[in-house]
C-alpha cells in the first residue's frame, strides 16, 4: 500500500501543482519559505532545535492557527523542557503565526507528503511528538513518525460527512493511520463514534468539547483601531454597523443589496464585509460597487485622509487576521459561508462578544453548535435573500432584542468553555519528559 501511495502521490501532485500554485500566488507572499515547503529549513532552525527537545504542532490555515495559539498558550508553561514548532499550510495561515505567537516559537510551512520530502523534514526537526489541530491525515508524515515510535495527537477532531465517506472509502489505507494516535480529542460524541469506526482506538479517544468556544476571544492587545478608522470614512459614532463575516462569493452583492434598500429605514446603516480570501477584495468591490453601495478598500485606509459624512457606504476588508476586531464594532454580524456556500464559517466569535448573529441554511460545519445556538435563541438562522433582510430590518428595529440575542449567545459559549485545558491535559499526560 505504501509502495502504491508513493507512486500515485507525485503523479496526483504533477496533476494539481497548476492550481494550487495559482492559488499560493493569488493569496501573495509565496516566496517567503517555498523551500520548506519541500523539507529545506535554513540553518537558524537547525541551530534553534540543536540538542531540544521538540514538540510539533500543525495548523493548516488561519481557523485553526487561531486554536493552535490559544493552545500553545496554555500548553507552554507546562512543558518548559520542550522547543516548540508551529507548521503552517497557507501564506495567510503563516501571516498569523508571525502576527500572534512570540519570536522564540519556531515557525514553518510543513512539507509536501513526499516521502523524500517528509524524511528531509524529519531529519531537521526530529520532533519527540506531534499534534495535529484538527483532521489533517497525510499518510507519509504519519508512517514516518510510526518508524520513529513518536506519539501523534489529534486535537478538535471533527469528521464532516464528506470527509467520513472518503476515509471510510479508502479505510485500507486510513484505518491504520487513524489506529496509530497516541490520544484524540473529539468534539462530540457524534464525533467520536465515527473516529472509532474509522480506526481510532476507543481508549485513545476523549470528548472535550470544541476548542473554538475557547479560541473565540480577543486579545487583550488591540491590534487594530477600528472605530479611529469608521470616523476616518465619516461614519457617524451612531451609526448601525453590519458586518458579513467570512463571505464567499455571491454573499457580498446580497448583503450590498439588502443594506441599500434598508438604508430607507435605516439611514445611518453601514456595511462592513469581510471576506473568507482576501485576494477576492476587487471582486468583492465590484459586487458591492454593482449593487449600488459606494465603498473603499481597507488598504486604502492611510489614517490622514477623512471622508465627507454619507459618502461611504461600505467598508471592504482586503486583509487577513482583523475580521475580530470589526466583530467588535457590529450591530449585528452575518456569517458567511452559509447562504450561497455550504459549510458556513464560525460563528462562536462573534456570539463570545455579546453580538446578535444570523446565518443562512447552510451551517454543516458546525453541527453541534449551531443546534445550541438556536435553541437559545442565541442566533437567527434564514432561509434566502429575502429572509436574511427581514431578519436585519427587524434587530436593527429592536434594541432591546438585539441584547438579548447578543447575552444569550455569549451565555451559550461561557457554557462551552474549558475545552483548551482539557485538551492540553491529554497532551500532557501522554507527552514524554512533560
Amino acid at each position: 500500500m505504501r509502495l502504491i501511495y508513493n507512486i500515485l502521490f507525485p503523479l496526483a501532485f504533477v496533476l494539481m501543482a497548476p492550481f494550487y500554485w495559482l492559488k499560493m500566488v493569488r493569496r501573495g507572499h509565496w516566496r517567503s519559505g517555498f523551500g520548506e515547503r519541500f523539507g529545506k529549513y535554513d540553518q537558524r532552525l537547525k541551530q534553534a532545535l540543536t540538542n531540544r527537545r521538540v514538540l510539533w504542532l500543525h495548523a493548516v490555515s488561519v481557523g485553526e492557527v487561531n486554536l493552535c495559539t490559544q493552545i500553545i498558550q496554555e500548553l507552554e508553561p507546562r512543558v518548559p523542557n520542550h522547543k516548540i514548532v508551529v507548521s503552517t499550510t497557507t501564506s495567510t495561515g503563516m501571516a498569523e503565526l508571525q502576527r500572534h505567537l512570540p519570536s522564540h516559537i519556531s515557525k514553518i510551512y510543513y512539507p509536501i507528503d513526499r516521502r523524500r520530502h517528509v524524511q528531509r523534514a524529519m531529519g531537521v526537526i526530529h520532533p519527540e511528538a506531534v499534534v495535529l489541530v484538527e483532521a489533517e491525515i497525510w499518510p507519509n508524515f504519519l508512517w514516518s513518525l510510526q518508524r520513529r515510535g513518536k506519539p501523534v495527537f489529534l486535537v478538535n477532531a471533527r469528521i464532516s460527512d464528506r470527509s467520513f465517506r472518503g476515509y471510510r472509502r479508502l479505510g485500507f489505507l486510513f484505518r491504520p493511520l487513524f489506529a496509530s494516535f497516541t490520544a484524540v480529542s473529539a468534539q462530540n460524541d457524534a464525533d467520536a463514534v465515527r473516529l472509532r469506526e474509522l480506526g481510532c482506538r476507543p481508549e485513545a479517544i476523549h470528548v472535550v468539547g470544541s476548542l473554538k468556544f475557547d479560541a473565540a476571544q480577543l486579545q487583550e492587545r488591540r491590534l487594530l483601531d477600528v472605530p479611529r478608522m469608521l470616523r476616518e470614512l465619516g461614519v457617524p459614532e451612531d451609526a448601525q454597523v453590519v458586518v458579513g463575516g467570512s463571505t464567499h462569493a455571491g454573499e457580498e452583492a446580497i448583503l450590498a443589496r439588502i443594506v441599500r434598500s434598508l438604508r430607507r429605514s435605516h439611514p445611518k446603516l453601514f456595511l462592513v464585509v469581510v471576506p473568507r480570501h482576501h485576494e477576492r477584495g476587487r471582486e468583492v468591490g465590484d459586487a458591492v460597487e454593482s449593487a449600488g453601495l459606494s465603498f473603499v478598500y481597507r488598504t486604502d485606509l492611510t489614517g490622514d485622509t477623512r471622508r465627507d459624512p454619507g459618502s461611504v457606504s461600505c467598508l471592504v476588508v482586503n486583509t487577513t487576521g482583523e475580521l475580530r476586531y470589526f466583530y467588535e464594532v457590529a450591530t449585528v454580524v452575518f456569517v458567511g459561508k452559509s447562504l450561497t456556500a455550504r459549510g458556513g464559517q464560525n460563528p462562536i466569535e462573534p456570539a463570545a462578544m455579546g453580538k446578535p448573529v444570523v446565518f443562512g441554511p447552510h451551517m454543516d460545519n458546525f453541527p453541534q453548535v449551531v443546534p445550541q445556538f438556536l435553541a437559545a435563541d442565541a442566533a437567527v438562522q434564514v432561509a434566502d435573500e429575502a429572509a436574511l433582510e427581514r431578519a436585519l430590518d427587524g434587530l436593527l428595529s429592536d434594541p432591546a432584542r438585539c441584547r438579548a440575542l447578543g447575552e444569550s449567545a455569549r451565555d451559550v459559549v461561557a457554557r462551552n468553555r474549558g475545552s483548551i485545558a482539557r485538551t492540553v491535559d491529554l497532551i500532557v499526560r501522554h507527552l514524554p519528559g512533560a
